[in-house]
This record gives structure tokens, sequence and C-alpha cells, in this order.
């Protein structure tokens, strides 16, 4: 089983050279380069060929390193993914997709770009229209299928403006469309990271939603600022408790198998074949972590 940990995908400004500088030494699991919202007009172009430049010159180390493109019907769409194809990013953001089209598109400019079959896409989906397309999004091209979509990265600060939603805790007029997005993704294997959270003084709610997302089943959680790193790493990593129950249910159930049985008990709860499933891939995640940080 092959897991790479995305608990924490932080936004760089692509027109800053100091956070990209600095995002190379942060903890962080994935980052998104940024060429589209952080970026004026005005200074499109030179992110653009910063980012590129940054990205080609490596020292990212185990971060996987994304680049939010422009979207297609701007004046600097095109030229990003045309630059992007051979920058050695792991992968491109595609902003407001609302159609299987786009991504369709998207696939066919990289690959006519001369892009490598690694590099990745990912769909931004933060609008109604987007919400109730996802599944046709993600099964547009997903990785499974042999295409190049890995995931699915919520934009919630779009998305709640659009449906004129309360930002109120709990995200209860969110959570129909982060469920939808959710089942799009999985059922076409794809990652899926939550929104982010725009209060950065509050601490607390920073918390919770990082705990009601991982509670919800997303891989992780977009960011906005590195002082929230440690808490988003904490929130979607596997706690000790439920990797040793983990480990548990594995060793239980080959026992039970061994003696001919194909169910168990595991403090008191029923395991079969589909509890070792998920035992596995928590036991993956939290190897893989580990491997990341060296320890």
């Amino acid at each position: 089983m092959t897991i790479r940990p995305r608990r924490s995908l932080l936004y760089v400004p692509g027109s800053n050279p100091r956070a990209l500088d600095k995002a190379r030494t942060l903890d962080a699991d994935g980052l998104i380069l940024d060429l589209e919202d952080a970026v004026a007009p005005d200074a499109k172009v030179a992110a653009r060929e910063r980012v590129v430049a940054a990205v080609s010159a490596g020292g990212w180390g185990p971060r996987e390193v994304l680049v939010r493109a422009n979207a297609a019907d701007t004046p600097w769409g095109a030229d990003d993914l045309a630059a992007l194809a051979g920058s050695g990013a792991d992968g491109v953001v595609l902003s407001k997709v609302e159609r299987p089209e786009a991504v369709q598109a998207a696939e066919a400019a990289l690959t006519e770009s001369g892009a490598p079959k690694a590099l990745a896409l990912w769909c931004m989906i933060e609008t109604p229209l987007g919400v109730l397309n996802a599944a046709a999004i993600a099964g547009s091209s997903s990785r499974q299928a042999g295409g190049r979509l890995a995931g699915l990265i919520l934009g919630t600060s779009d998305l709640a403006k659009d449906l004129r939603a309360a930002h109120e805790p709990g995200r209860q007029p969110l959570l129909t469309a982060l469920g939808l997005c959710l089942l799009a993704g999985r059922a076409y294997g794809l990652a899926v990271i939550d929104g982010v959270h725009l209060d950065l003084d509050d601490e607390a709610g920073f918390a919770e939603s990082c705990r009601q997302g991982a509670a919800l089943g997303f891989d992780g959680k977009s960011l906005i600022h590195p002082k929230t790193l440690a808490a988003a790493n904490a929130a979607f990593a596997p706690s000790t408790e439920a990797v040793e129950t983990a480990l548990r249910v594995i060793a239980a159930h080959a026992a039970a198998l061994t003696a001919g049985q194909g169910v168990t008990v595991v403090d008191g709860r029923l395991v079969e074949a589909l509890h070792v499933s998920d035992a596995e891939r928590v036991v993956a995640m939290h190897r893989a972590i580990a491997e990341r940080s060296g320890a």
C-alpha cells in the first residue's frame, strides 16, 4: 500500500520570493505555489517566471510541490500551463473547476506542451456548479483510469460566498457540499483536501475545523499561514491509540484466518476483512509520516 501524507497543504504567494524560500524549510506535507488569488494582475507574468525558476531549482525535500495556475479563461491561464508543463512540479492546481471539460482541456494542453505523465492535475472545487458536477469532474481523468487527476481541493471561502452561507462553528451550511466532494473523490480514488480556515486568531475554531475535517474523511487541510501547520499535521495523522488498535486488528484477523475463521473480535468489536483494510491504511499512513520526518 503506497500512501503519501497530505495532512497540510500550504498556499504560498508566487510573487513573494522570501515566502518561496522559506517554504523549503516548513513542516508542510505539500505546498501550493499560487499564481492566482495571491498575485496581482500586473505581477502575474513575473510571478510565473519566479515560480517556475524556484520549482526547477529544487530543494523542496519531501514536500509535494503543486502550483495553482490562473483559470483558462484569463489572459494568463494558457501560458501558465505551458510554462508549468516542464517545470518539475508534482502537480498543477486548476482553479474554480466546474465541468469535466476543463480538466480534459488542461490535460490536453499539458500533454501538448510535453508534460511528463507524472505531472498531476488537482481541481479546486469552489462553486455551487463545481460541487454539483464533482462526480463528473472526479471521473473525467482520474489516475486510476490512466489520467492525470490526483485530487480535489475544496475552496470553501468562495463556495460560502456563492451559497450566501454563514461562516459558523461546525460549518453546518457547507456539510452537504463537503460530503458530495468527498463522495466524488473517494469514488474515483482521489485525494480530497479540506478548505482553509480564514480567522488566524481563532485557534480553537481552527482546531475544531481540522478535527471535523479528519472525522469526515478528508486527507488533510489547505492552509494560509505557516503557524497552522503543526495543528493540521497532528489532526490528520493517526493517533498512537489508532495505530495500536490497527496493529491489533491486523494481527487478530491473521490469527483468525490461520485458525480457519473469517471473523474475530478485538476490544469487543467484530473484525472482518473490511476492518483489516482500513487498519492497514492507518498503519501505512503512520509509517509514511514517520519516514517523511526521518523517525
